[in-house]
């Protein structure tokens, strides 16, 4: 496979769904993507498990994108309708092509086609997220229509470290409340649709 960008032509790149055989493919993608900057959304981790939940679930919204036969990237998406709205929603969950081929086209080609689809099944609103200071990602979905940016704050409670203060606690008899570290005010967005590289 010539892995030169320059030499890419759309006709050469294939989007199609995703089948059985290309879960590992893909697994492996994500995993050089979705580097330790931006590895791991606030709501979800990219695993196995991931994968296969959506592939199980939202078979027809999964797509990869072959280039010679050989995968280079990937689009996994669901729907979301809520109660008592006449919307249905659209989710971009994960967005990865191989790092080489970052300007070739490729996420272009997965986007549209995960569009396509979306409005097929009667979505009407698309919805994505990644963190706020991952320019590269917000400038391409920005390229591919998406405005109304909202920044989302992101808490947490590390159960284990509450539970071991319990114990210590009821050890020495005290009954004191232990004092939290304030949250931090710096205000940052979901990180579940990722891209490292502009112009994907």
């Amino acid at each position: 496979m010539d892995n030169q960008e320059e030499d890419i032509k759309p006709s050469r790149i294939r989007i199609r769904e995703m089948g059985i055989d290309d879960l590992a493919p893909v697994f492996h993608i994500g995993e050089e993507v979705f580097t330790a900057e931006f590895s791991t959304s606030l709501y979800r981790t990219w695993d196995e498990y991931e994968i296969i939940n959506l592939f199980s679930t939202d078979q027809e919204l999964c797509l990869v994108a072959e280039l010679d036969e050989h995968i280079v990237g990937f689009a996994l998406a669901t729907t979301v309708e809520k109660p008592r709205s006449a919307w249905k929603y659209g989710y971009l969950t994960w967005l990865g092509v191989r790092k080489n081929l970052q300007h070739a086209g490729v996420g272009q080609r997965l986007f549209k086609e995960i569009v396509r689809r979306m409005e097929s099944s009667g979505v009407r609103m698309v919805i994505v997220d990644t963190a706020a200071d991952n320019m590269s990602a917000i400038r391409f979905f920005q390229k591919q229509g998406f405005g109304d940016m909202t920044e989302h704050v992101f808490m947490s409670m590390n159960l284990t470290r509450k539970s071991r203060s319990k114990v210590k606690r009821s050890k020495a008899g005290r009954k004191s409340i232990v004092q939290q570290k304030k949250p931090s005010k710096k205000r940052i967005a979901p990180v579940e649709s990722m891209i490292n590289e502009s112009g994907t």
